[in-house]
């Protein structure tokens, strides 16, 4: 699935607000193992962590989301968190069936519906989404058709830092197979407008991926290829009782009133949201 990064992060980038917000204030040009590994680390914890791990992951992301703002952007705004999230949904698809296998509709139906949740944890109410993956499908589309998307210099910029991280002692050509295997992953019309190549041996690099890393990554000891518990810890025992019970439903009940906010992301709705709890 890590694959499909350079898609999710190049589609998100050609939106102007969250190149903004990159640009501005993201460390990944001067750190990119770091923050790979960060993002990582929570995006684990959201999935597969205990409630308490997720809680604490999304708490973390939020607070970060608080502070990145600029001249007419924010991270806390719906529509952009919107657009991102979407991305990491479609990438997700789009690199399971070119990398695993195919995905029947119910399937994919169900894979959207319950991404939706970890909106809620992240300043999206479900109400924001789409309510089907087919009307999901109609909003990328018309997304990557219309107007809000541009590649500019900064979004050049940005998907060179991606593609061709600033590693010692890793040489340039060293990254070509990942641009292959992103230039294929991307919808045509980003592809052409980052200009990535997409000849002959392009696609033939993509082909071979597609045949060769199942059989790869079936043939490495499961220690490499399956990723532990959150952490690598085994979930940690919750106390029992009446205090416990109390902490544990004064979070569930913050975190769905944070869900419901009308105005994701502002520290009006966390104080609002304290009170009621």
């Amino acid at each position: 699935m890590l694959l499909g990064g350079g898609r999710a992060l190049l589609m998100q980038v050609a939106n102007p607000g969250v190149a903004a917000g990159v640009a501005e204030h993201s460390d990944f040009r001067s750190r990119p193992l770091h923050r790979l590994l960060r993002t990582l680390e929570l995006t684990l914890a959201l999935t597969f962590g205990a409630r308490e791990d997720a809680y604490a992951a999304a708490r973390q992301i939020n607070a970060v989301h608080q502070q990145v703002r600029g001249a007419g952007y924010a991270a806390t705004d719906p529509r952009l968190l919107l657009w991102v999230h979407s991305t990491l949904i479609d990438s997700a698809l789009v690199t399971y069936q070119a990398f695993v296998g195919p995905l029947s509709y119910a399937e994919r139906e169900t894979y959207y519906q319950e991404a939706k949740l970890l909106g809620g944890l992240l300043g999206l109410p479900n109400a924001t989404y789409p309510p089907s993956l087919a009307l999901f499908e109609e909003y990328l589309t018309a997304f990557l058709a219309g107007d809000d998307l541009v590649v500019d210099a900064r979004a050049r910029e940005l998907a060179a830092a991606v593609l061709r991280p600033p590693l010692r002692r890793v040489p340039a050509l060293a990254y070509w197979p990942l641009e292959a295997v992103t230039a294929g992953l991307l919808p045509w019309r980003l592809r052409a407008a980052y200009g990535l190549r997409w000849k002959r041996a392009e696609q033939f690099a993509f082909a071979v991926a597609q045949r060769s890393v199942p059989r790869m990554v079936g043939l490495l000891p499961r220690r490499l290829r399956v990723v532990p518990r959150h952490g690598g810890h085994e979930r940690r025992e919750v106390p029992w009782g009446a205090a416990a019970n109390r902490r544990r439903f004064r979070e569930e009940m913050r975190w769905r009133l944070i869900a419901r906010r009308t105005r994701p992301g502002t520290a009006t709705s966390w104080v609002e949201a304290a009170r009621c709890v």
